[in-house]
């Protein structure tokens, strides 16, 4: 096995004649030397190939990290015919959950030489499909994508790449084929909060949801009504734009019901923001009057007045795995991380 090109970083080496040190760029071989095992097995390591100990994994991308080992792209363009970039779709850039994990992503990648090209759809399916159309024509090596509505812009990448390595994040895009998923466990999170609120004595929930045709997590939406059901609750799902003027309006309307909500559980910690600021203009405390329940256990969430139950999960685990999957030789099967309920002020018994 030929071992990787030269990279990045400078290591100090012995000039030719004056005794002065050269820098030259750190090697595959430095990485293995400074772990104390062959250039191949750190070549295995840091390609996500299988036949090394994982123990023995972490510790040689480690080592490769902190020595800023990075492939040489146009070595290996050369050497494959790859282009050592790869193409992330996002739905909605203004959601930090997203942030999180393309940071980690584009560091996991960047030790294996690979750039990562970041994309926003705006939830416009229209402008999925150019962006999609775009990747291909760059020759990006693989896709990941967090898709709008049914993911029709998944086939028509398929169609255009053939079997170039496809992700999806965040979405279930049910009958599609050749695909793996990334995400967090939906259904865990969804009983997790409606259990949470039905021991708190409320028999009427909402769940905050994108309109059909643009919806993605249609399990999300299934595991709710199925949870309702295991709880002997009414399951309320309402379809809102998941932007934070939409969801401040939606919730406007929703509390200025006769009717009005006890208790709403936010596709995100994001959105649960709208939800605050709609309590607030409309005279309604949240926590005493209105449970709310968010996802995802942002650093601001801790923050707000009352701080927000939320469903925490580590975003940098999905980049990481998201990443991983995105390598044509690693076949690790879907990710599915796990969630945690975390209990604050926003959410208490319902109003008399």
């Amino acid at each position: 096995m030929s071992t990787a090109p030269a990279v990045e970083k400078s290591v100090a080496t012995p000039a030719l004649g004056n005794g002065e040190p050269v820098n030259r760029r750190t090697r595959i071989r430095d990485v293995a030397d400074a772990v104390g095992v062959s250039p191949g097995l750190a070549s295995l390591a840091l390609n996500d190939r299988p036949g090394v100990a994982e123990t023995t994994r972490t510790r040689i991308r480690a080592v490769a990290s902190e020595l800023g080992y990075r492939a040489d792209p146009h070595a290996r363009a050369l050497r494959t015919g790859a282009t050592a970039t790869v193409g992330l779709v996002i739905r909605n850039l203004h959601n930090p959950y997203f942030l999180e994990i393309i940071s980690a992503a584009q560091q996991a990648c960047a030790l294996e030489g690979r750039t990562v090209l970041v994309v926003d759809s705006d939830y416009s399916v229209e402008r999925e499909r150019e962006q999609i159309e775009q990747l291909a024509v760059h020759r990006v090596d693989a896709l990941a994508i967090a898709p709008v509505g049914p993911g029709d812009s998944i086939a028509r990448w398929q169609q255009l790449t053939g079997d170039s390595p496809l992700v999806v994040l965040n979405a279930d895009v049910p009958g599609r084929s050749g695909i793996t998923r990334v995400s967090p466990d939906n259904y865990e999170a969804v009983r997790l909060a409606a259990t949470h609120l039905a021991e708190l004595g409320h028999r009427r929930i909402t769940l905050l949801t994108a309109p059909a045709h643009l919806m993605a997590d249609h399990d999300r939406l299934q595991a709710f009504v199925q949870v309702a059901e295991e709880l002997g609750i009414e399951p309320d799902p309402v379809e809102t734009p998941l932007n934070l003027p939409a969801v401040g309006k939606t919730t406007e309307e929703l509390l200025a019901r006769r009717a009005r909500p006890t208790a709403m559980i936010a596709n995100s910690d994001f959105t649960a923001h709208a939800i605050y600021l709609a309590a607030r203009t409309a005279g309604i405390q949240v926590g005493r009057d209105l449970s709310v329940v968010g996802h995802d256990d942002l650093p601001t969430s801790e923050l707000l007045d009352p701080p927000l139950t939320t469903l925490a999960l580590d975003l940098r685990s999905i980049g990481r795995a998201l990443a991983s999957r995105l390598n044509r030789s690693a076949d690790l099967g879907d990710h599915v991380e796990p969630v945690r309920l975390v209990v604050r002020a926003s959410t208490g018994p319902p109003p008399r």
